[in-house]
């Protein structure tokens, strides 16, 4: 049965004191914690599953956390092989304790700004710290 208008607003009408917080860029770092929070247990509801209904709902709420983290913690200018010497400094790591890229020779040709990383290594380097690809792109 297909829903009229005046039946999904009367539903978004009721629910609106949690929808809301759903909907809504976070304002202060408290709201963005607890909707980072809703976003694990729409994930772990089935979000995380591309053919279900939840998905789109969780893809919502990433949009609004990155808005929210992308005025508040702003990327600094930098280029792929300065974020990663970064990185590397901050997690007290050495060439060698990177596979992500490859052999020490590779990380080295890297850092060196000989070589650039592709995409495989872009998406691991992402994931092992926790950043946006972005950071590893030129």
């Amino acid at each position: 049965m297909s829903m009229t208008a005046k039946d999904i607003a009367t539903g978004a009408i009721a629910h609106w004191e949690y929808l809301a917080h759903v909907l809504t860029v976070p304002q202060s770092e408290d709201d963005h914690q607890r909707l980072v929070a809703v976003l694990d247990e729409v994930l772990d509801a089935g979000g995380a599953d591309e053919t279900s209904m939840l998905a789109t709902l969780a893809e919502r709420i990433g949009d609004l956390i990155e808005a929210y983290e992308a005025t508040r913690y702003p990327l600094p200018d930098a280029k792929p092989v300065d974020v990663l010497a970064f990185l590397m400094e901050q997690h007290r790591l050495k060439q060698a304790d990177l596979p992500e890229i490859g052999a020490q020779s590779v990380v080295s040709d890297v850092l060196g700004g000989k070589r650039l990383l592709n995409l495989r290594q872009v998406s691991a380097l992402s994931k092992r710290f926790g950043v946006s690809a972005d950071a590893f792109i030129e």
